[in-house]
């Protein structure tokens, strides 16, 4: 199986189950937890993914993306100057942060 196929299949798991740890679904789909985690850090940057910590309650979230439909969406839109601004404020936050500030820029820009 290919990466993208991965990632794709990945996904669709991610979107059915809601949330899953990484060492199931590298039982699951045959691989390495490290190869889930960099599959997962992939897809977050185009997806509504999150990781959650936690000994026993840490894993891998899909999102609602009821947020996508509020009203503000529609009357928001980011010209190329604020993407460039915000493209060059990620090099400033790392982990959950730039998790979050990718979600906003995927969300304004689509």
């Amino acid at each position: 199986m290919s990466q993208s196929e991965r990632q794709r299949k990945l996904l669709n798991t991610l979107r059915r189950r809601r949330f899953d740890t990484i060492n199931n679904l590298a039982q699951e789909f045959d691989v390495s937890p490290r190869t889930i985690q960099r599959d997962i850090v992939d897809l977050m940057r185009y997806y509504p993914i999150e990781t959650v910590r936690g000994r026993y309650t840490g894993g891998v979230r899909y999102i609602d993306s009821t947020f996508r439909d509020c009203q503000f969406r529609e009357n928001m839109a980011l010209n190329s100057e604020q993407v460039a601004v915000l493209m060059k404020a990620r090099a400033f936050f790392c982990g959950r942060e730039l998790s979050i500030l990718d979600g906003i820029i995927v969300l304004l820009c689509h």
